[in-house]
């Protein structure tokens, strides 16, 4: 299904990014995977290459506009273009559990720059690449929060809301150009990322999905994967629930 695109991660060294760069080595792609730490973003190019893909590993700081724009020269030099982008890379642990009015200015401003600013640069910088391979495709990771309304937890909630806004605006800019752009909005995932949310709202989640159970990262990466595809074209602008159920947007 990706057989032949190059495929950039962000956020690949753990969690959903890396599965996601898994799932798009196994469907043919070459991936770039890229994330601040190193360690993390080494070990997934190794897992894809011991499987018989191919990937790369490229520092990345997702606060620090100028790690964004030495990326894109980077793809620019070696691969001179890019088939997807996957905007993954995002500050979620360490934010929850505090009340709209409790919350740090630092706290709020940094999970802007890295949650939004970022998903903003990331498509600037690519686009040229994106276009200059004639079918473009960006996912961008927002988050069911932003739908149903999770409280104490409002700077990624708020965070999140921007990037389906933004999905939807980029899609109409950068259609004419064919890039087709997307957002998937998971539930809380089963992963080391999630592992400070409370037992009972993973139980919630379980409970009160249209399919219960909880919901493994494995079940998002799939759309994923598909929206990186030619075949996406048509659902540019939308913003995809992948939560099993527990929330329709």
């Amino acid at each position: 299904m990706l057989d032949g695109r190059i495929i950039l991660v962000t956020g690949s060294a753990r969690g959903l990014g890396r599965l996601t760069a898994l799932a798009c080595a196994a469907g043919g792609a070459t991936v770039i995977a890229a994330d601040i730490e190193e360690d993390g973003g080494s070990e997934t190019v190794a897992q894809i290459e011991s499987e018989g893909g191919s990937a790369r590993f490229v520092g990345l700081d997702l606060a620090d506009p100028a790690s964004i724009a030495a990326l894109a020269k980077d793809i620019a030099d070696r691969e001179g273009r890019l088939h997807g982008l996957v905007n993954n890379g995002a500050i979620a642990t360490g934010i929850g559990g505090k009340r709209f009015d409790e919350i740090d200015i630092e706290t709020w401003d940094r999970v802007m720059d890295v949650n939004i600013r970022s998903v903003w640069l990331m498509v600037r910088a690519c686009a040229p690449l994106l276009i200059q391979s004639g079918s473009g495709r960006v996912v961008n990771l927002a988050s069911d929060t932003a739908l149903w309304g999770a409280p104490n937890l409002l700077s990624y909630v708020a965070s999140k809301g921007a990037v389906m806004a933004m999905t939807r605006s980029l899609a109409r800019e950068l259609g004419p150009d064919g890039i087709g752009i997307t957002a998937v909005a998971p539930g809380i995932l089963t992963t080391e990322s999630t592992e400070y949310v409370p037992a009972e709202r993973h139980a919630h989640y379980a409970d009160n999905s249209a399919v219960p159970g909880p919901q493994a990262p494995e079940d998002v990466v799939g759309t994923i994967a598909f929206l990186l595809g030619e075949a996406a074209l048509t659902l540019s602008g939308q913003v995809l629930p992948t939560n099993r159920g527990f929330v329709f947007s």
